[in-house]
């Protein structure tokens, strides 16, 4: 990961909170932050300490990051609002959940169409493929926050 897409994924999320967007779209950036800062992390501590091997503790850093965002948004009662759910799930949690998937299919997309094709398509695809299947993401939320079916 990419010190452009955590900041990518930061103005995101900064910009939906500013227009004062649903809960269950801004949290789909805020998994996707999680995630990729967590990635970011692991990244400078292997090049910083090149002993340590950092890339193993990949998943507990992975783990503990999402710890030290949920369990401040629980304390301070972001997460368990009555009313605040979608199919039953907190919209936060569930927000973080998809944000999260969508950004590492994003990465593996990316991934994916480098082995096949062996090139690149276009500058910054890397940072792209991620944030587009944010968007994506976000757009069906926002989509299913503001019209509930009738």
């Amino acid at each position: 990961m990419c010190t452009v897409c955590t900041i990518g994924v930061l103005a995101g999320l900064a910009i939906s909170r500013l227009l004062g967007i649903d809960d269950l779209v801004t949290s789909v950036w805020i998994g996707a932050f999680i995630l990729s800062f967590s990635f970011v992390t692991v990244n400078w501590i292997d090049k910083r300490w090149p002993k340590i091997k950092a890339q193993r503790f990949q998943i507990p850093t992975v783990v503990l990051f999402y710890l030290l965002v949920l369990i401040p948004l629980k304390q301070n009662g972001s997460i368990g609002i009555f009313g605040n759910t979608l199919w039953g799930v907190d919209k936060i949690l569930l927000g973080i959940i998809v944000g999260s998937i969508a950004f590492l299919t994003g990465i593996g997309a990316d991934k994916l169409q480098r082995r096949l094709y062996k090139k690149i398509f276009f500058p910054f695809q890397k940072v792209i493929f991620p944030l587009l299947a944010l968007i994506i993401a976000s757009a069906l939320f926002f989509i299913i926050s503001y019209n509930p079916p009738r």
